[in-house]
């Protein structure tokens, strides 16, 4: 009988990821027992917790504390250049880049290391660019309940660099803009300027 689709999988214990691990090794053709790769499954475990951090993250409980005293301040708040590390769902390949998160505030403003957070939150789970892109600007959305919101990604894939077209020197550009930063070509501009200020 297969399990229902959607029913929740139990995690693995540390020790079956490790013995995957060894397993994979030995598919590449190597024998895990050799000196230099004994502890090799190990740190992979740990990698992997750091690396995949995200999931223990809820992204919306970085936004919940705002501040209303900045004197009526409402013009457009830009973070740029937060880098950050991914992996790709269909390789697990790195994903490495830089994200501009900016938002137009209605009556409320957020901490700037949150912003940074939220895309940490989300670039430690294995991704692809384009819904990561999504997940921040809606995030910041739903919860700010802002004005606008615009997010760029600038990223590169090892997926494409170190494996099958080997093309490197690439980097892959992906956006979401919500509310005024779609309905308005002035406030989109205005986003994308303040942005390409940081080259």
């Amino acid at each position: 009988m297969s399990k229902k689709k959607g029913a929740k999988r139990r995690k693995p214990t540390r020790r079956q990821a490790e013995e995957a691990v060894r397993t994979l090794l030995l598919w590449a053709g190597d024998d895990p027992g050799r000196e230099g790769l004994l502890d090799t499954p190990e740190r992979v475990a740990k990698a992997y917790e750091d690396w995949f951090s995200g999931y223990k993250e809820n992204p919306i409980l970085y936004l919940k504390r705002t501040f209303e005293e900045v004197e009526g301040y409402d013009e457009m708040i830009v973070l740029r250049d937060i880098e950050f590390e991914s992996h790709c769902e269909h390789h697990m390949a790195p994903i490495i880049g830089h994200a501009h998160v900016g938002y137009l505030p209605a009556n409320k403003v957020v901490g700037i290391s949150k912003l940074a957070r939220v895309v940490e939150a989300f670039a430690r789970r294995l991704q692809v660019q384009e819904k990561m892109t999504a997940q921040i600007a809606n995030c910041i959305w739903n919860v700010l309940s802002p004005r606008g919101v615009g997010v760029v990604v600038e990223a590169s894939h090892q997926c494409m660099t170190t494996r099958g077209i080997h093309k490197t020197n690439v980097s892959m550009v992906t956006s979401q803009m919500l509310g005024s930063f779609r309905e308005d070509a002035r406030t989109r501009a205005e986003f994308l300027r303040m942005i390409d200020n940081s080259r």
